[in-house]
């Protein structure tokens, strides 16, 4: 370890994936762009110091789609390898179910993302993101973790 970085940068980060069902059981995904293209993915971000999962959640869906969610609930953990030997680096994804959500889906961060749209989850678009893949297998097959 180098003298300049700290030993948390040697670390797994926290993630946050939200799986948003709609009334026609879709899944919300988008086509990323920048650090994670050309991946698609669930909605997410990273855990700030002192955020709870669910707060997390809130603050990630109204940053990115414009969406105002309810009552989010933790159904998986993702230990996100894939992506560690890939890019290098390592993030443990906590993903979240949402079924109530109001507001106009919007793209706020175009920059991240090409777009987002409602996906059946038997026909989910390809190359998908390790963590959003885990989370949705978790998701279909009511497991919590799975490798």
């Amino acid at each position: 370890m180098s003298k300049t970085m700290s030993k948390t940068e040697h670390r797994p980060i926290v993630g946050i994936g939200v799986i948003i069902e709609n009334s026609e059981k879709q899944i919300l995904i988008g086509k990323r762009k920048g650090d994670h293209a050309p991946y698609y993915s669930i909605p997410g971000g990273h855990l700030e110091m002192g955020e709870s999962f669910e707060e997390a959640a809130i603050r990630e869906i109204a940053e990115e789609c414009n969406l105002r969610i309810f009552d989010p609930k933790v159904i998986s953990i993702t230990n996100n390898l894939k992506t560690y030997k890939q890019e290098g680096k390592h993030s443990v994804s906590v993903i979240l179910l949402v079924t109530k959500f109001e507001g106009q889906l919007l793209n706020l961060e175009p920059h991240k993302c090409e777009s987002w749209e409602w996906f059946n989850t038997t026909k989910l678009p390809k190359p998908h993101f390790d963590a959003s893949e885990m989370g949705i297998f978790a998701y279909i097959n009511n497991v919590f973790y799975s490798q």
